[in-house]
Formats: structure tokens, C-alpha cells, sequence
């Protein structure tokens, strides 16, 4: 699959809860077993998920096939990361998006990736705003377990990750005085490359420039769209990915 890569690294020191997540992930030795809990209605796909995750070092702690289990799990067990699909019994609409916000609120330290068969902008850009430690996947594109287990890592650690096709959705989308007008071919890709999460660094390889031709790049778009620079990638990019969602 197309590598997934992360909304930035994550800098956010305000909130607290946050605060002791990093505390307690930078002190717990590299042997530590992240702790999951999968929530999926499809039996062979959640037997497969939890095998996929046992053998590659994960500890999964329990397996849901509702949403309301899957809440009463994450209380009761207290895992590291939860892994939901998007559609769930029993209306197979959006149970698993309210799950993930429902678990948001409570437990803001706990990492969430919401798998979908669909690329659908406005519930991943709903889940994505929400905060730091937040994946968003096509079940279709998982296809490389290295990557896969990779970005569940990240995500667990605190960064944000969303799958790149739909990445392209949001900015090949063409819409009325499309706010994109301004900016030139080039700023376009770095733009791009920014709502994929690469870093400056990254995206200097991925064009064949310097750095600092990315970043006179990156001021530029943020200039043109009214996005003011801060020191914080993570929340850079997703007022990017924000802005370009907005229709």
C-alpha cells in the first residue's frame, strides 16, 4: 500500500492527561508490548487482525463486534491503542465513529484507529481534528504488514495518520473559487506532501530539492491560504488538512 505517513510529530504540551501519556511512553522500556483492543463486526477479519497483531509483538487484550462492547472493554482494560471499523452493528452506520469520540473524551492518552472501506472526508476530518494519536485507514490498501504494524506504532505514540488516497481526494477535489487558485504546481505538491505528513526534510527528498527551498515553499502556501506558521508542526498540518476539507 501507499505509505501511510504521520499528520507531524506531535509537540501538543498542553493538555495534561497528554502530558503523562508521553511521560509514561519515553520511561517504558522498547520491550514493553503495546496493549490493544480490536473492534470489529467481521469475525475473520478481527481473528485475522488479532493473529496479524499477537505475531508481530502487540498484546491484544480483548475483541469487540459492537461498539458498546467495545466501550465497556476500553474502561474496564485501559489499552494503549484501539483499532475500530467505522461501520458497526446495529445499524452499521457510524457506531464506530461515535465510539471513537465517546473513547476520545474519556481517554484522551489512548491511541485510535478507525479502519474504513471508504474514503470519507468529512468523518475522517471530524476524527483527525479531534486531536493527536488518531489514524484513519482504508481496509482496501492495507496490504504491507511492515507498514501496517508501523503506522499502528506511530499512532500509539502519539502521531496522526491518514491514509494517502485520501489525502488525494482532499486536494485534487475541485470546487467553486477553489482556494488553491493562488498557489503554484510546485506549492501544490509541497502542499500535498505537508497533508500526507511529511516533514520538510521529507519532502525535500521526495521532490529532489534542499530543505530550504521547502521551506520558503512552506511559507509561501501558508501565507497565500491564511495560515499563519507556529512551532507546532502537528497542528500546522491539520489546519491544512482542515482547510483543504472545507467546501
Amino acid at each position: 500500500m501507499a505509505v501511510p505517513t504521520d499528520l507531524g510529530d506531535p509537540h501538543d504540551r498542553d493538555h495534561p492527561q497528554s502530558a503523562r501519556a508521553r511521560a509514561s511512553s519515553e520511561s517504558r522500556p522498547v520491550t514493553t508490548r503495546l496493549r490493544v483492543i480490536l473492534a470489529e463486526d467481521d469475525v475473520l477479519l478481527r481473528e485475522g487482525l488479532a493473529s496479524l497483531l499477537t505475531r508481530s509483538g502487540f498484546d491484544v487484550l480483548e475483541q469487540a463486534g459492537d461498539a458498546t462492547t467495545l466501550l465497556e472493554l476500553v474502561r474496564e482494560r485501559a489499552p494503549d491503542l484501539v483499532m475500530v471499523d467505522i461501520r458497526m452493528p446495529p445499524t452499521h452506520t457510524t457506531e464506530g465513529l461515535d465510539a471513537a469520540r465517546a473513547i476520545r473524551d474519556e481517554f484522551p492518552e489512548v491511541g485510535i484507529l478507525v479502519l474504513s472501506a471508504h474514503a470519507d472526508v468529512e468523518h475522517a476530518m471530524e476524527l483527525l481534528a479531534s486531536g493527536r494519536g488518531i489514524g484513519y485507514l482504508l481496509k482496501s490498501r492495507i496490504t504491507d504488514v511492515d507498514d501496517f504494524i508501523d503506522t499502528l506504532q506511530r499512532i500509539a505514540a502519539g502521531a496522526s495518520v491518514v491514509d494517502p488516497a485520501l489525502v488525494q481526494e482532499l486536494v485534487s477535489a475541485r470546487r467553486r473559487n477553489d482556494p488553491l487558485a493562488a498557489l503554484s504546481a510546485r506549492e501544490r505538491e509541497v502542499l500535498a506532501l505537508m497533508a500526507e505528513g511529511r516533514s520538510n526534510a521529507g519532502i525535500a527528498r521526495r521532490l529532489w530539492v534542499t530543505e530550504g527551498t521547502v521551506e520558503k515553499h512552506v511559507r509561501s502556501i501558508l501565507t497565500k491560504l491564511n495560515l499563519p506558521e507556529t512551532c507546532d508542526d502537528h497542528r500546522r498540518v491539520l489546519a491544512v488538512v482542515t482547510f483543504l476539507e472545507a467546501r
